[in-house]
């Protein structure tokens, strides 16, 4: 059974899973299974503890990875709770693909496309907050700081200004109208629409993308896991950054709080950064699969828990 989705940067996720040969990896992604099949292929000794918040993939991933047994235990969850529901000692790698499948993207009941009939986004469609909420509920002001932190889009106040205005004249139920309102022409002079970057700003607050990012690194630092290395895909400048500081920090030889007058935590780093810079998809990649072209891959090496005198808030 093949996967309907693409996984990106595959070869470099296995590269770095490479050395693990025993325990397990947790694919905190689990998506429609292209990572974690091939996972399973190349580490073969390894069990995987995989999870997502979409029925569907759950349903589809969990026939096609069925072939391995129980190699696998694959829980509907939210990646930032998984490490809670698992037995933390077994864990030797942990992997998150922070973005959208282009089956989700491509679905019209979904509400994720510019075309589609529906206004939803909803990684979990059990949950009750949608982007209908966003569209019809949200103040100017509202839309406006979403439109500048998540969408980046220029001149945010004059779109949700558009907004405000269409929904006098009732509510907006359909992500098509939506696109309509805000704009299908490209911005400044790029190929991507003011409506596109608009999307991807409802959708990181419907599903509370950053803060899902923020809650799971949190959780691995707080975690009793060591020896582990981490992987983290992000799509979003704001993404990247997160898992950028997070790593950083790890990586620093001293992470006292800054009131500590003298070192307390040995000297000793938490964690090894193994890439330098963010691994981006090769030129073949994007040719063969354009939506991997905003794709960056971290990963770290935890070495030790993080001990009451070391600094714990350190994703900034």
């Amino acid at each position: 059974m093949n996967p309907p989705h693409v996984p990106v940067l595959l070869d470099e996720v296995l590269q770095a899973f490479a050395d693990i040969k025993s325990g397990a990896i947790v694919d905190c992604t689990l998506g429609y299974g292209g990572h974690s099949g091939a996972i399973f292929e190349q580490n073969q000794n390894v069990n995987l503890i995989a999870c997502d918040q979409d029925e569907e993939a759950i349903k589809f991933s969990s026939e096609r990875l069925k072939k391995f047994g129980q190699r696998a235990q694959i829980f509907k969850s939210k990646f930032s709770e998984i490490l809670e529901k698992v037995e933390q000692g077994q864990i030797r790698g942990i992997l998150a693909d922070i973005g959208v499948s282009s089956l989700q993207l491509d679905k019209n009941e979904r509400g994720f496309g510019l075309k589609s009939e529906n206004l939803d986004m909803r990684m979990d469609a059990q949950a009750k907050f949608s982007a209908y909420d966003v569209a019809n509920s949200y103040s100017a002001r509202e839309l406006e700081r979403i439109f500048a932190d998540y969408g980046e889009l220029p001149n945010p106040a004059k779109f949700a200004a558009k907004i405000v205005e269409a929904r006098q004249n009732g509510e907006i139920k359909s992500a098509e109208r939506l696109a309509q309102i805000i704009g299908l022409k490209g911005i400044n002079g790029r190929s991507v629409s003011a409506a596109t970057l608009a999307f991807q700003a409802i959708r990181i607050e419907v599903n509370n993308e950053l803060g899902e990012l923020q809650n799971l690194l949190q959780s691995i630092e707080d975690s009793q896991i060591d020896e582990c290395i981490v992987a983290i895909i992000s799509f979003h400048s704001l993404e990247d950054r997160i898992v950028k500081n997070y790593f950083r920090n790890l990586g620093k030889s001293c992470v006292c709080p800054p009131e500590v007058p003298a070192c307390r935590c040995g000297g000793t780093p938490c964690a090894e950064v193994l890439t330098k810079k963010p691994v981006s998809p090769s030129a073949e990649e994007v040719s063969g699969n354009s939506p991997s072209r905003s794709a960056k891959l971290r990963v770290v090496r935890k070495l030790r828990d993080a001990e009451d005198a070391r600094c714990l808030g350190t994703v900034v």
